[in-house]
């Protein structure tokens, strides 16, 4: 008898932790992925594109294809690599083989980084949930900064900005 129950218990928790590996970055994010995303700007009508991101094995061990396509036609191609940094914390980066490498986090099924080009920050997320990968950009205007607060312990000085635009999407896993 107890044999059996610790054949089930080993048998349970090697399906357990095959399960939590799946389901784990970057395990839940490989795949090709497709969908519509919207972007919507400021004074301006939301616009609809296809957006597609190509998350495979790479040629060097642990790294990934990160590569983006924006619009039907495929013209917008942005082959990147996703390398690990420190695994342990999370910590990644998207290297766009240029010189440009962004840095990137996990948390819990979600990727996510912040980067400054052109007076502009981007923040980036992408989320793994019930099969679908939801992804989402913010545009903030750094030049356009408002300040309040007094600057004392209290209620210290605190900076807000426009956000210029937000680009939201639903991507679906595709063969």
């Amino acid at each position: 008898m107890k044999k059996v129950l610790l054949f089930v218990l080993v048998i349970f928790a090697t399906h357990f932790v095959a399960a939590q590996n799946k389901n784990s970055f970057p395990q839940s994010f490989i795949g090709n992925w497709k969908g519509k995303l919207q972007w919507m700007v400021n004074g301006k009508p939301t616009q609809i594109f296809t957006m597609q991101l190509r998350i495979q094995p790479a040629d060097t061990a642990d790294q990934f294809t990160w590569q983006i396509i924006y619009g039907d036609d495929a013209k917008d191609n942005r082959p990147y690599i996703l390398k690990p940094v420190d695994t342990a914390t999370g910590h990644w980066v998207i290297d766009e083989n240029d010189g440009i490498i962004l840095d990137s986090y996990v948390h819990g099924n979600a990727i996510h980084g912040a980067f400054t080009v052109q007076g502009n920050t981007i923040v980036d997320n992408y989320k793994v949930e019930n099969g679908k990968m939801l992804v989402e950009f913010f545009s903030i205007k750094l030049a356009d900064k408002k300040q309040s607060g007094k600057g004392t312990e209290e209620t210290p000085f605190v900076d807000s900005y426009t956000i210029s635009n937000y680009q939201t999407g639903v991507l679906i896993k595709v063969k």
